[in-house]
């Protein structure tokens, strides 16, 4: 039984083991989009608030934001932190059906699979920002409402942006999951954090106009260097967002720190997540 066990555990090497290795990544990768697929009534839903801030900030206070306080037009100012909302919700997701799944045995009968634990928490931490990435955008058809033309260039760039966005976020919440037990937790977690994080990211509003400290905390919040990415393509003469004393990061640098982020965040959670005791 101990050699059935253990021989269970062992991948080939070489070639077939990379292999191996990318079809648990695909695999998982899959299950996250046969869930969105099968639910369309959720992605709609998740995307309303976005829509509904959209509509109603951008055309009811575009009229009373002046053009010099956000350095363009508000609704182009809005228009990335519209797109960031739009991912968030899906890629925190990620965390609530990581706790699920160890509560309903899904999670053991993945660690019995001879891939590496490593594999797995990529491939539940890509099949999220894929998702979560693709709901985002969706709303890059309306592109237009946030005073944005259709031009593949500027477009791509979005696409690219909004993907390493939803990839920090979705590392991100596996952090605190690996750590929960509860989704009712996990849940109020999001509710105390999420909101704050959102507007003290200058998604909403310029972050000169907010309080000195929420500015100061901006710099380590990675929505803001998010927020401010997406806002350098959408408007590159909008407000200035995250300063590091008096120089603003360029966006290289910007990409950069959510990278890491996400590394650092999946580094976290891959520590928790290979103690058998502690996801089973």
């Amino acid at each position: 039984m101990t050699t059935a066990r253990v021989s269970s555990r062992v991948s080939p090497s070489g070639e077939d083991g990379v292999r191996q290795e990318l079809r648990a990544v695909h695999a998982l990768i899959t299950r996250d989009w046969l869930r969105l697929a099968a639910n369309p009534t959720n992605t709609v839903l998740m995307l309303l608030q976005p829509l509904l801030f959209l509509l109603a900030f951008g055309g009811g206070l575009s009229a009373l934001v002046p053009d010099s306080a956000v350095g363009g037009q508000y609704r182009a100012f809005l228009y990335p932190g519209i797109l960031l909302m739009a991912i968030q919700a899906p890629a925190v997701s990620v965390g609530i059906r990581l706790i699920t799944d160890r509560y309903n045995g899904t999670i053991r009968e993945l660690l019995v699979t001879p891939a590496h634990r490593s594999s797995l928490l990529c491939g539940i931490c890509l099949g999220g920002c894929a998702t979560a990435t693709a709901q985002g955008a969706v709303l890059l058809a309306l592109a237009p409402a946030g005073g944005l033309p259709y031009r593949p260039l500027p477009l791509a760039g979005l696409l690219a942006e909004l993907a390493l966005a939803a990839f920090t976020v979705t590392a991100l919440a596996l952090v605190p999951a690996v750590h929960t037990r509860r989704p009712e937790t996990f849940s109020t977690l999001l509710a105390l954090t999420s909101a704050p994080l959102l507007f003290g990211s200058g998604a909403l509003v310029p972050l000169s106009t907010l309080p000195s400290w929420v500015t100061t905390a901006a710099v380590l919040n990675p929505l803001a260097y998010a927020t401010d990415l997406l806002r350098r393509t959408v408007s590159p003469t909008a407000a200035a967002g995250v300063h590091w004393g008096t120089w603003q990061p360029p966006p290289v640098v910007e990409a950069g720190v959510l990278l890491l982020t996400a590394i650092t965040a999946l580094l976290c959670t891959a520590h928790r997540f290979g103690r058998t005791d502690d996801m089973t």
